[in-house]
C-alpha cells in the first residue's frame, strides 16, 4: 500500500472529536477536489510503500484505541480490506474516511462518508470533468449507509450548498443526527466566519456542527 503519513492525534471532525486516534493516509484518489487540503495525497500523490504487517505493528505501538483509515481514497487502496481485518483482529475502533464514491468491504466501526458537493469541482480541463461525474454516486452511498454505522459529512462553503444538501439527504433517508455540516476552509479565520452562518443552519435543520479542531489549533500543516 502506498502511504502518505502516520500520526497520533486527536481526532478533529465528527462525531468522535477530541479522542485520540492513529491516522493511517494513504495515498491515492479517484476525485480531485479543487478546495483539497491533503493534496499530497491527490493532485500529487506522495508516500512510501508499505506492507500491512508494518502498518499495523507501527499503529499498536502508540497504544491507542481507536484508528482512522483516511486518504486520499482510502476504498481504493489495493490492501484496505486485510489492513482494517487485521486491525480488527488487535481490538482496534476503525474509521474509514471516504468519498462514497467506490466500496470495499472493509471492517469499520463509523463510515465517515463526505459526499462531495459542486462545490468542489475544479476549473481543470482533465480533471473538472472526470470529478463532475464521479463525485456522487447514489448506489455506492446506500450501500455504504445500509451495511455501516455511519456519518455523513458535507464541507459546506456557502448557504446556497444546502440548496444540494436536503434533497440527497432526503433521497438517501438518513436522519438528520446523522449529517453533519463542516466548513471549508484551512485557516482558523475561515472557519470562524463561516461558523456564523453554518450554525444556524444546522440549528434549523437538526444537523450536526462538525469543527475541525486540527485547523484551529495547527492551521494548515499536515501530520497533525
Amino acid at each position: 500500500m502506498k502511504i502518505a503519513e502516520v500520526f497520533y492525534s486527536v481526532q478533529g471532525e465528527g462525531k468522535l472529536v477530541g479522542v485520540p486516534s492513529v491516522f493511517v493516509r494513504t495515498s491515492g484518489c479517484n476525485l480531485r477536489c479543487k478546495w483539497c487540503d491533503t493534496p499530497y495525497t491527490s493532485w500529487a500523490p506522495e508516500g512510501a510503500a508499505r506492507t500491512v504487517e508494518s502498518l499495523v505493528e507501527e499503529v499498536m505501538a502508540f497504544g491507542a484505541k481507536h484508528v482512522v483509515v483516511t486518504g486520499g481514497e482510502p476504498l481504493i487502496a489495493p490492501e484496505v480490506v486485510l489492513l482494517t481485518s487485521r486491525l480488527r483482529d488487535r481490538g482496534m475502533n476503525i474509521t474509514i474516511e471516504t468519498a462514497g464514491t467506490v466500496y470495499a468491504p472493509v471492517a469499520c466501526d463509523l463510515m465517515s462518508i463526505s459526499p462531495k458537493l459542486a462545490n468542489s469541482t475544479p476549473d481543470d480541463l482533465k480533471w473538472g470533468p472526470l470529478h463532475e461525474r464521479t463525485r456522487l454516486q447514489l448506489d455506492v452511498l446506500r450501500r455504504l449507509l445500509a451495511e455501516y454505522s455511519y456519518q455523513l459529512k458535507f464541507v459546506v462553503a456557502g448557504p446556497a450548498d444546502l440548496g444540494e444538501i436536503l434533497p440527497l439527504v432526503r433521497e438517501l433517508g438518513a436522519p438528520a443526527e446523522n449529517v453533519l455540516l463542516m466548513a471549508e476552509g484551512r485557516s482558523p479565520e475561515v472557519l470562524r466566519e463561516r461558523a456564523v452562518w453554518l450554525v444556524p443552519l444546522c440549528l434549523r435543520y437538526g444537523f450536526r456542527y462538525s469543527p475541525r479542531v486540527q485547523v484551529d489549533i495547527w492551521g494548515d500543516r499536515r501530520g497533525v
